[in-house]
């Protein structure tokens, strides 16, 4: 067995893979960034090395300063968890060099399987079908433009290398592609450090299906059965369950074999994922289906696999590392029961999803029998701009898919994160959703539904639940608030010689100014909005909602229904507040950093131009200007770090 691993990752994966290599006496070390100082894994790691700046390219995907903090903890295992440095074969070059043994397949295998047009030609030669598109070498925006019009619209631009949906575009008609492919190179860039993509045919109604497999260094290779995927946004995976609903035992037997076969064509060792589409939304016997790309790495959605068969996969990587043979044979794998694996993001669903960041004020999701949890944040933990938006992952164990999808909604229900924006209530909306319940999904669905599962009714209740909690907890009354005397006819008590008194109060509710009204009786402060006229209604009662409430800060962390509203004592003059949709600027919607900026000054653009581009969370965000006018000033230079609400340009 190993001695000491270093993991080149961070976050939940890091924290998950110290847990297994703890358990069989595995040393661990973490690395970290500037902006990870303070970070869960590096506390629960034996040791831990500092390797630069927040910028992943500045520290996690610097494989000259991933091999030294190796040697200097004399550490002789590297992990590289997933995304970051996980697909890139230079790492396992470098790990060969420097006489450190790499926990994954070697360069040549990925080389061969994880850049995903080689893996097609590979899986062609194998006789396994593949989706049509093009994957050849010229890079060019004609030679691209042309193939994707012999392919036929729509189509899909991918990014050979990683996965995540990084670098990938729906493209929908011709005038439409050297935007996106401009987009996908950008990104893919920017998080694999390749920008190369390929092209293929949008499949009807498709299904995502992947098989997990596992080679050793002796020849053998297994599957560990399928996962079904197809719930995305984006080309993101939101949920993840094994097995997959309504799959036929003779579809399961030809994608598992075609998955094994895949493997050990290219000598494949350690663990991998084999993806497909199965076309028309079901997973009948004769249902077409194609190979579109490998992951040779652990997947994000591993524990669905381990939570179904009772195996420890990162244990498996470690073994066969070490040189050892695969624990079992194929025979001897089975599954059980049925998992389902939800994703915890920092993201607004109600606002487009975009990312949030900041400070977790509170972190409280349940774990217990039938859940698992798996983090790399708690309480206290900060959600930065630098790095993926997933803080967490709950999985969800039943007997069958019905306890399972029962089990993950009431641990949704339980869960309180206050702080950063989440997306619980979309996550709960979804599993509700009458397809999903009943297995019926394909990989639009998200898409399709896409207004109902973000739907907000629950704002205004929230603005009443934690405006009436702040005056409560501050104890203050409405002439105390107007600077009066104090005296005995101005108690909480709503004794009152005239009418009944009453007053507005300004709040600020997640960074905009709003009014509600409060007025006072023997039972306390009634708090109602809007505040305009306080006898109209009927108002939204907080009594009405189950409510998670925290005050911390000065502030109210409201939850309703999974969804967030903060509601904070105002700190700023009501008029000196902007509605956030000034025609005249571009501002940056989100702390990240400008990747590009589309314009010059003096330049005459029109409304829905595009402008910049911010980068923030792997995730890039267009910011397009809002009427017809002059570029008269770019404040920021393109490449600079920016937060929330700077200015990006101004219009004349």
């Amino acid at each position: 067995m190993l001695k000491k691993v270093l993991i080149a990752n961070r976050g939940e994966i890091a924290c998950r893979i110290i847990r297994t290599a703890r358990r069989l006496g595995v040393a661990t070390v973490a690395v970290y960034s500037d902006a990870d100082e303070k970070a869960l894994h590096v506390r629960a790691a034996d040791e831990a090395i500092h390797i630069g700046p927040s910028p992943a390219p500045d520290s996690y995907l610097r494989i000259d300063k991933i091999i030294a903090a190796a040697k200097v903890a004399g550490a002789d295992s590297i992990h590289p968890g997933y995304g970051f440095l996980s697909e890139n074969p230079d790492l396992p070059e470098a790990c060969v060099a420097a006489g450190i043994a790499f926990i994954g397949p070697t360069a040549d295998a990925m080389r061969a399987l994880g850049g995903k047009a080689a893996a097609k030609q590979i899986a062609i030669k194998a006789g396994v079908p593949v989706v049509p598109g093009y994957q050849d070498a010229s890079q060019d925006l004609k030679t691209l433009k042309t193939a994707a019009s012999k392919i036929g619209y729509p189509v899909m631009i991918k990014a050979v290398a990683g996965g995540g949906g990084r670098g990938m575009r729906l493209v929908e008609n011709a005038a439409d592609f050297a935007d996106a492919l401009d987009s996908a190179q950008r990104e893919a860039k920017s998080a694999f450090g390749n920008e190369i993509v390929l092209i293929e045919k949008v499949v009807v109604a498709p299904r995502h299906i992947e098989v997990q497999v596992f080679g050793d260094t002796h020849g053998n290779v297994v599957h560990l059965f399928e996962r079904d995927c197809s719930l995305q946004r984006r080309n993101q995976k939101v949920i993840e369950e094994a097995p997959a609903p309504g799959m036929s035992p003779e579809l399961r037997a030809k994608i598992c074999g075609a998955a094994v076969e895949l493997a050990k064509s290219v000598g494949y060792q350690g663990a991998g994922t084999v993806e497909f589409l199965v076309e028309g939304g079901t997973l009948a016997a004769d249902a077409p289906w194609y190979f579109i790309e490998m992951n040779t790495r652990l997947q994000v959605e591993h524990p669905v696999t381990e939570e179904i068969t009772g195996l420890d996969l990162v244990e498996w990587q470690l073994r066969v590392a070490a040189g050892e043979k695969l624990p079992l044979a194929q025979s001897a794998i089975t599954m059980s029961g049925h998992a389902i694996e939800v994703r915890l993001c920092a993201e607004d669903s109600a606002n487009g999803f975009m990312p949030s960041v900041g400070k977790i004020v509170w972190f409280d999701v349940p774990a217990h029998e039938g859940l698992r949890l798996e983090t790399g944040v708690q309480t206290g933990a900060e959600v930065s701009p630098f790095y993926d938006s997933m803080i967490a992952k709950l999985i969800a164990v039943g007997r069958d898919r019905s306890s399972a999808i029962q089990q993950m909604l009431s641990a949704l229900d339980q869960a309180f994160i206050a702080g950063p924006q989440t997306n619980i209530a979309f996550l709960s909306a979804l599993l509700g959703h009458a397809g999903v319940q009943s297995g019926t999904m394909d990989t639009g669905l998200i898409g399709r539904e896409l207004a109902r599962l973000t739907l907000d009714t629950t704002t205004k209740a929230a603005i009443v639940k934690g405006a009436h909690e702040l005056i409560e907890r501050r104890g203050i009354d409405t002439a105390r608030m107007r600077g009066d005397r104090i005296d005995p006819w101005i108690g909480r008590d709503g004794f009152q010689l005239g009418a009944q008194r009453q007053t507005n109060f300004r709040f600020d509710v997640s960074g905009m100014p709003e009014t509600v009204g409060v007025s006072w009786s023997e039972r306390g402060c009634l708090v109602s909005y809007p505040a305009d006229n306080i006898e109209i209604g009927p108002y939204p009662s907080p009594d009405s909602y189950p409510a998670k409430v925290l005050v911390a800060d000065n502030s109210a962390f409201v939850v309703i229904d999974g969804r967030q509203t903060v509601v904070s004592w105002p700190t700023y003059d009501i008029n000196e507040i902007s509605d956030g949709a000034s025609v005249d600027v571009i501002r940056a919607p989100i702390n990240g950093r400008l990747a590009k900026i589309m314009v010059a000054e003096g330049d005459v653009i029109a409304k829905g131009d595009k402008v910049a581009v911010v980068e923030a969370m792997k995730m890039e965000h267009v910011l397009h200007a809002a009427r017809d006018g002059t570029i008269a000033k770019i404040a920021v230079k393109e490449g600079a770090q920016v937060t929330q609400g700077m200015l990006i340009a101004s219009l004349a």
